[in-house]
């Protein structure tokens, strides 16, 4: 007897309802995610105010708010929400697959 997981994509973690849980994939497994604590909260609004001036103040590229989804691994799909993200201006390769913004373009 065969025994056959299924493999979930980015693609089936866009289509989850809203049931007002966060979800990550990684490895082509769904995980439900917990809500942040009060110290990662703070420490991640700390870090994406100053991370904001500093890119727009130097036209570096774009910064994104806690939980934005990036796609960090294909075949099996990763993708994960950070507690803030940058993306640098005309980097390469980059940009969206879906509604995930794609990780490791430089």
């Amino acid at each position: 007897m065969t025994i056959v997981e299924h493999i979930a994509t980015a693609a089936d973690l866009e289509r989850l309802p809203d049931d007002g849980f966060r979800y990550e994939l990684v490895d082509g497994e769904v995980r439900k995610m917990t809500p942040a604590g009060n110290e990662h909260g703070r420490i991640a609004a700390l870090v994406t105010a100053s991370l904001v001036q500093h890119v727009l103040v130097n036209r570096l590229g774009s910064v994104y708010a806690a939980e934005t989804g990036f796609r960090l691994a294909s075949d099996p799909d990763t993708v994960a929400g950070t507690g803030c993200g940058f993306r640098e201006s005309g980097a390469a390769g980059c940009g969206r697959r879906g509604g995930w913004l794609l990780a490791g373009c430089a």
